[in-house]
């Protein structure tokens, strides 16, 4: 039952389309601003956490900010960098389409995870998507192999922004059920993500400054689009919708960006990345929503 705080339905969802939406662009935000992908990621983190400050100043100042919250929130962060600093640099390497359907497979690493750190053991249908999504991934692989400077490279980074983003999720949802604000959470995590990211470009020795004006505006636009509307509004809608749920419907997002990729670049993937884009979303849909029918018998019981 929902708590008479909560807000209206339509309200919640309204925020989950336009998240899904603003995350679809983030992919496209990064190809056009053409510059390496940690330097992207690095701006777009430290601009969303400055953007956000004064808010989320005021929000831990009414906020109890526990030691364990804490750590979790900087380790949240920490999962977001990686996250961006992978996925963002696998877009120098494959194709959209590869790309955004692989970073995409968080639902089935959020199965996993929920397996191996808290022992629940999935089902034999999740059992069966998690083959599938395997075969899906794999047919990708093969797929695009003539896409892209170096394909497979691209995928193995794609795969682990999925590991990471699935990580973030679950930490964030565990935040927030522990008592931490939306707005303190995602301050904490955005700003240590900032931190973690910003030593990365010289460590690589790649230039922090040595582009044009329309890549600052990309990642500018990054920063706020996909970041601050995106992400920000798929971590509150977590807190009232089921995550499983939330997770499947960021689905949505290869099918967005791939369009867009089309539409802009006329980057028209190859029929085998199509293929295995549509096994591995069957994959995770099955997994997520066996977990859900899984998640209502507990309830019921």
């Amino acid at each position: 039952m929902a708590d008479m705080t909560d807000p209206p339905a339509h309200r919640v969802y309204g925020v989950l389309i336009v998240a899904l939406f603003a995350v679809s662009l983030a992919a496209i935000f990064v190809r056009l601003a053409e510059a390496p992908g940690v330097v992207i990621a690095a701006y777009r983190m430290v601009l969303a956490s400055l953007i956000l400050l004064p808010a989320s100043v005021r929000s831990l100042r009414h906020t109890p900010l526990s030691r364990k919250t804490f750590l979790l929130a900087v380790l949240a962060g920490v999962f977001l960098g990686a996250h961006f600093a992978t996925w963002i640099t696998s877009l120098s390497y494959t194709s959209v389409t590869a790309s955004v359907t692989l970073v995409n497979t968080h639902p089935l690493w959020v199965a996993l995870f929920s397996w191996f750190f808290f022992g629940r053991s999935p089902t034999l249908a999740v059992l069966f998507g998690i083959l599938l999504a395997v075969a899906g991934g794999s047919i990708i692989g093969f797929g695009d192999l003539s896409e892209g400077s170096d394909p497979l490279l691209g995928d193995a980074l794609a795969l682990c922004g999925a590991l990471f983003i699935a990580g973030y999720f679950l930490l964030g949802r565990t935040v927030q059920r522990l008592g931490l604000h939306l707005n303190a959470y995602v301050g904490i995590a955005y700003g240590v993500a900032a931190l973690f990211l910003l030593p990365l470009p010289a460590l690589f020795d790649i230039s922090y400054v040595e582009y044009g004006m329309s890549t600052y505006l990309w990642i500018g636009m990054l920063a706020l689009v996909p970041q601050l509307i995106g992400h920000t509004g798929i971590n509150y809608t977590i807190k009232y919708l089921d995550p499983t749920f939330v997770a499947t419907t960021t689905l949505f997002e290869p099918i967005g960006a791939s369009i867009l990729a089309f539409a802009l670049f006329r980057e028209l993937p190859l029929g085998l990345t199509v293929v295995g884009a549509l096994v591995l979303l069957s994959g995770i849909v099955l997994v997520a929503r066996s977990n859900q029918v899984e998640r209502d018998s507990h309830e019921v019981t």
